[in-house]
């Protein structure tokens, strides 16, 4: 074969996998913008859903951003942000007062499990599944308050 022959192959390779390799790392499930729906989620606790809720989330293969702006049941708004690696070590959550930090695993390329702590104490269990069509995502959160109330529910979320 001559030269030019391979370089022409050699290209039609790389324009091939190239854009295959560069999607793979771009399309995780959860990124993207997220609505809460009422409708749809489960309260066991006896609190109130808030109004409103959004959600953001910007993951790449160690690490997620997270955006969460909420209209609780009273009208008070809030936003609370985290950017924390999947390693299962404490990083700072801000806007919240429940906990100070979070700390995700990844258990799969659908799911995270998450521990919210305050002063080093675990207070809330989240566990997250992004439905396999990437549509919806249930988020279950298990655990107390900082005033001391319980949280038992499974808020689901569609994608926008």
């Amino acid at each position: 074969m001559n030269r030019l022959a391979s370089r022409i192959i050699l290209a039609s390779v790389i324009a091939l996998v190239l854009p295959a390799g560069v999607s793979a790392q771009t399309a995780n499930p959860v990124n993207g913008t997220w609505k809460l729906n009422p409708e749809k989620s489960t309260v066991k606790d006896g609190r109130a859903l808030p109004q409103s809720e959004i959600r953001k989330y910007e993951a790449s293969a160690d690490t997620q951003n997270g955006v969460i702006d909420r209209t609780d049941a009273q009208g008070k708004t809030s936003r609370i942000e985290y950017t924390a690696k999947f390693d299962g070590k404490d990083y700072p959550i801000t806007g919240t007062p429940d906990a100070d930090t979070i700390a995700v695993t990844r258990v799969d390329a659908y799911a995270i499990k998450a521990v919210e702590k305050r002063a080093g104490k675990p207070v809330i269990h989240i566990t997250r599944n992004v439905a396999k069509d990437g549509k919806s995502m249930t988020i279950e959160f298990r655990g107390t308050t900082a005033k001391g109330e319980k949280i038992d529910r499974v808020l689901f979320f569609d994608k926008q």
